[in-house]
């Protein structure tokens, strides 16, 4: 009999600690409190980058929750990840469009033109994929390379929370205290509690916070004017792309910075999983790229695989795909409900900056946890060396340009490591 296009979950309640496959599924209420996880882990940066490079963050919420689903639709539904901003689009957008920084975007139709362009070289390289297959990537990213990736991704957002989400000496002691309360909850608790770790132990931190600031005084107080001013429902503002030579020139070879992530991240969903998801590989990269496309077809921020939902499935153990069918659902209602997004934007930034601490962790342990599986040597200093230039480059988010075009730290880690592991050892044993 023939696979079915799309799995059929099978229900199932796990143990405590047992992995939830992609095939299978909590019961509904469970996972679309699973899934709901999963958008508060993914808002953040979904909503600051468009903020960054001067988009509409409401554009960017409703894209990334139909980005999600066509990716689900074009990979059949085998390789569980969300869709959000992708930040390696931030530099060249604002050099693409000279933006200033603040208020929106005058050049916006330009920089969505380049990034239309960006995902469509990314479809014709997973259109590639599909047709030779996946053997030269496996030669080209050993498990020493896709861990160190891995790594690398979390290591290097790290700054993001640490320096830029505690501008004040409370906000860090606040930062700490959201870190505890999801530590808390993952070792203490037990059951659907200790699988949705990050959302109890962020509501928890909010509401310490409320206590700490609105009812004594010591920081910045929670303010809702503007979850009670912003409207239950609203048509985001659309724009259509603007095709000029020099941004699209500038923006597309992004795609070869968002390939790399994906195949990072389906590497890390491997290994968490233990399900060879290889074959999808192609179509990832083909989801990406037409997610990508459409988003920036209306005004929205190019798409890219989340770390930060893969370091929920690495914390939850739970990697059913029905959780992103929930959570790209979520994402398309906040899309057109003001209202709700005001609700997440409300979450104090030193609470944001320590949930956030503790998930870009969990990526950079799970790029490790590659290494341990697949019992990478570093006794070879062909493995030793690849891996720690990687994780320097990464972390110290070491930058190259090329006149316009920047390749940033994560760029840099990824681009270096395949080309140290083919400098240092053609004819050298295997990284694994």
């Amino acid at each position: 009999m023939a696979e079915p296009y799309f799995p059929r979950w099978r229900e199932t309640t796990p143990a405590e600690g047992a992995v939830v496959a992609p095939d299978e599924r909590l019961p509904w209420p469970q996972t679309g409190a699973m899934g709901l996880q999963h958008v508060v882990a993914m808002f953040g940066s979904t909503v600051l980058a468009p903020i960054l490079m001067g988009f509409d963050p409401n554009i960017a919420i409703l894209m990334s929750g139909i980005g999600t689903l066509i990716f689900f639709v074009l990979t059949r539904g085998r390789v569980p990840s969300y869709l959000g901003s992708s930040f390696a689009f931030i530099g060249v957008v604002i050099a693409a469009t000279a933006y200033a920084g603040k208020g929106p975007n005058a050049n916006l139709a330009v920089a969505l033109g380049g990034i239309v362009a960006c995902g469509a070289v990314y479809v014709l390289i997973g259109l590639l994929v599909q047709v030779v297959g996946t053997g030269w990537i496996e030669r080209c990213m050993p498990p020493v390379v896709t861990g160190a990736v891995v790594a690398v991704i979390g290591l290097n957002l790290a700054s993001i929370p640490v320096k830029n989400m505690a501008p004040t000496n409370f906000d860090s002691w606040m930062q700490a205290l959201t870190f505890l309360c999801v530590g808390l909850v993952a070792v203490l608790t037990r059951g659907m509690v200790q699988r949705l770790l990050i959302l109890v132990g962020l509501v928890v931190a909010s509401l310490l916070y409320a206590v700490l600031t609105n009812g004594l005084g010591l920081g910045t107080p929670v303010n809702l004017a503007g979850v009670a001013a912003a409207p239950w429902f609203g048509i985001p503002s659309f724009t259509a792309p603007v095709f000029s030579g020099h941004a699209m020139l500038l923006i597309a070879p992004v795609a070869v910075i968002l390939v790399a992530e994906n195949l990072g991240h389906l590497k890390a969903v491997n290994a968490m999983t233990g399900r060879n998801l290889d074959p999808y590989i192609g179509r990832a990269f083909i989801g990406d790229g037409v997610a990508t496309m459409l988003s920036g077809g209306v005004g929205g921020t190019g798409v890219t695989t989340y770390a930060e939902n893969i370091g929920v499935m690495a914390a939850t153990r739970i990697y059913s795909t029905a959780v992103f069918v929930v959570a790209a659902a979520i994402a398309v209602v906040l899309g057109f409900s003001p209202k709700f997004g005001a609700v997440i934007q409300a979450i104090p930034l030193a609470v944001m900056g320590g949930v956030s601490i503790v998930v870009f962790g969990l990526i950079a342990v799970a790029g490790a946890k590659i290494w341990v599986d697949n019992r990478v040597d570093f006794s070879q200093n062909r493995n030793l060396i690849v891996a720690a230039i990687t994780l320097v480059l990464g972390t110290g988010d070491f930058t190259l340009r090329f006149g316009d075009f920047a390749l940033g730290g994560i760029g840099t880690a990824t681009f270096g490591a395949l080309l140290l592991w083919a400098l240092l050892g053609r004819s050298g044993p295997r990284g694994a």
